[in-house]
């Protein structure tokens, strides 16, 4: 997995609210297990017409949309059913942040496991973001991860809140079993200093 640390990005704005994880990724891509090509069909049903021709109004048609890695969306991002491949498709695409002001607690999980990140502004913080980028498309933030702060385009920052954990595993570019398998020195001078134990009965 890629590591997170710091990094300055445009942003691609999409201001509605209770984006569900079937909009994120619909339910038609989901029979693969794999992340490949995910990033194409990220917003399908809203990024693509009928014909499959790319709507040339939807924000990742556009420069500004193409150019981010980080997402600006609504309040309540990827609620809905639980789903992996909406984490997948969002990262394939190249994003590695979402901003919002809530997400469902299911898909902050699956982001965390993969390595998106899912950053939470104050509602003042949020309209201020969106009234940039309509002054200045071409607008940027700059995510530092490592001491959970967002800075504006204005250069004001503002904190935002992870899992200890979850931070720990974007930092050192590790899923929840290479944060496992790094331990495993550890692990085996804890279990040399325990004495070996026999269940009596079991033996019996």
């Amino acid at each position: 997995m890629e590591r997170v640390t710091t990094f300055t990005s445009r942003l691609a704005p999409l201001a509605i609210d209770n984006i569900d994880t079937d909009q994120i990724i619909p339910a038609r891509f989901l029979k693969t297990t794999s992340k490949i090509g995910l990033g194409d069909q990220l917003f399908c049903d809203w990024r693509y017409d009928a014909e499959g021709q790319p709507k040339a109004d939807f924000i990742l048609n556009k420069l500004e949309g193409k150019a981010a890695q980080v997402l600006l969306a609504g309040d309540n991002f990827g609620c809905g059913s639980s789903r992996e491949h909406a984490p997948w498709a969002l990262l394939q695409y190249g994003f590695k942040a979402v901003i919002s002001t809530s997400f469902a607690d299911i898909f902050k999980g699956n982001s965390a496991k993969n390595s998106l990140l899912t950053i939470i502004v104050p509602a003042d913080a949020h309209k201020a973001l969106f009234a940039a980028l309509a002054d200045d498309p071409a607008a940027q933030v700059t995510v530092d991860l490592a001491e959970q702060k967002l800075t504006l385009p204005d250069g004001e920052t503002v904190t935002f809140p992870i899992d200890e954990f979850a931070k720990q595993c974007m930092l050192n570019g590790v899923d929840e079993l290479g944060y496992i398998l790094k331990q495993d020195e550890a692990i085996r001078a804890y279990e040399a200093k325990r004495p070996l134990t026999v269940n009596t009965e079991l033996a019996a």
